[in-house]
């Protein structure tokens, strides 16, 4: 099947591409780079040394004799490009990672704001206009975030999606479904919200075939693909805007830098493996639905843990020290947090765990690549308000020359 693959440069979409490429099908990557020209905003680089998006491109064919094809190509503000590459290519599915993916980024101030909606707001208008004018029978799947749901403690497990209610009416009480009520707790987790809406208005009233996957908090470095030439490695954030919680407490560990737990470290989050990550977009492909269908939701990781008890974990096996510090953003101090992901179980999905030796494994690779770390890029320093900015700990090793006045 042709299969494009939107935003494939990123931290999910390059080992998916890889994945979905071994797997036979015709990989098309359309990216407009902006990730990099993130990193060079910030002033920080990917741990993992990136080749250009044609360079990794040529030595995948070099190493397996499967081309991936790259387009570059903004979704957010070329509509008419991207109208124009869908009518010819005709892909079979659209795998959609085109959003800038990060939370505190999104929070840094208000350009940052405007920049996450104008992005991934338009780019998922783009793409579902282009698709309803074309007319082409793609099957869309969306990586969400579980974020869309908020953090906060309901006591009862999340469902995939939709919730069943009772409502009144005046014959009486009336079982219905509806979305799963969102709570963002970001402009980042805003946009997913939101592109929930344009995708429930597009399947009801284009019968686009839409496959909603609402993601946990991704860890770990390798998939079997990019073990294969070290120029296919995935990139690997450690910052304190685009680092996820778990690979940063990792490479922390690794350059002994005091594992960062802000606030309590009482909050829960949901985690998935990227191995797991690009099996649940196959899966997701395999499982597509039918025109007039609505949205399938698949809740995509594998297992809850909070934040204190991951930092305990990674300071027991590396011997590293854990400071609590502020935390910079908006949430609650506790939460309890109980996901289902029955569907992608029932698929077939054989969940990868938190297991030691990949812990050890994201170590290694962190100590093989610690001299082009930046320990000043490590904190988390992007404020969710200005109150909370006052507070936010810049300096977590102690290192700030201090006045002894």
């Amino acid at each position: 099947m042709r299969i494009a693959v939107l935003g494939g440069d990123g931290f999910v979409g390059w080992p998916t591409a890889l994945h979905l490429s071994e797997l036979g099908h015709e990989i098309h990557i359309l990216d407009n780079l902006s990730r990099r020209w993130i990193d060079t905003e910030l002033g920080v680089q990917s741990l993992t040394p990136m080749d250009s998006i044609q360079e990794r491109c040529r030595i995948w064919h070099q190493e397996t004799g499967r081309k991936i094809h790259f387009h570059l190509l903004n979704l957010a503000t070329e509509y008419e490009r991207l109208k124009q590459w869908l009518a010819e290519y005709r892909p079979g599915a659209v795998i959609h990672f085109a959003e800038q993916r990060a939370a505190p980024y999104s929070m840094k101030t208000d350009r940052h704001k405007v920049y996450t909606v104008n992005n991934n707001t338009n780019a998922t208008h783009n793409l579902l206009a282009a698709l309803v004018e074309t007319g082409i029978d793609a099957h869309l799947v969306h990586l969400g975030t579980m974020g869309v749901y908020g953090y906060s403690t309901v006591g009862a497990p999340i469902p995939e999606g939709y919730l069943d209610v009772q409502i009144d009416t005046p014959a009486g009480k009336r079982d219905q479904q509806i979305l799963y009520p969102t709570r963002p707790g970001s402009v980042y987790h805003m946009t997913k919200s939101l592109d929930q809406i344009l995708f429930q208005f597009y399947a009801q009233n284009d019968g686009l075939r839409i496959t909603d996957l609402h993601q946990g908090i991704v860890w770990g470095t390798h998939t079997d693909q990019t073990r294969r030439h070290e120029q296919l490695i995935n990139r690997f954030d450690y910052d304190g805007d685009y680092g996820t919680v778990l690979n940063r407490f990792l490479i922390q560990a690794a350059i002994g830098y005091p594992l960062t737990v802000h606030g309590t470290g009482g909050q829960t989050r949901a985690f998935i493996h990227i191995q797991d990550s690009v099996r649940c977009v196959e899966l997701a492909l395999k499982d597509a639905p039918q025109a007039g269908e609505r949205v399938r939701i698949f809740n995509q990781m594998t297992e809850t843990h909070r934040v204190r008890h991951l930092a305990e974990m990674v300071a027991k096996l590396t011997g590293a020290e854990v400071a609590y510090l502020p935390n910079p953003r908006k949430e609650a101090e506790e939460n309890d947090l109980i996901v289902r992901n029955d569907q992608f179980l029932a698929l077939g999905l054989k969940p990868i765990t938190l297991a030691e030796g990949l812990l050890s494994e994201v170590v290694e690779v962190a100590r093989k690549y610690a001299h082009r770390i930046d320990r000043t890029r490590v904190p988390a320093v992007s404020a969710w308000t200005k109150d909370i900015a006052k507070r936010v700990e810049h300096d977590p090793e102690g290192k700030r020359l201090r006045s002894v006045s």
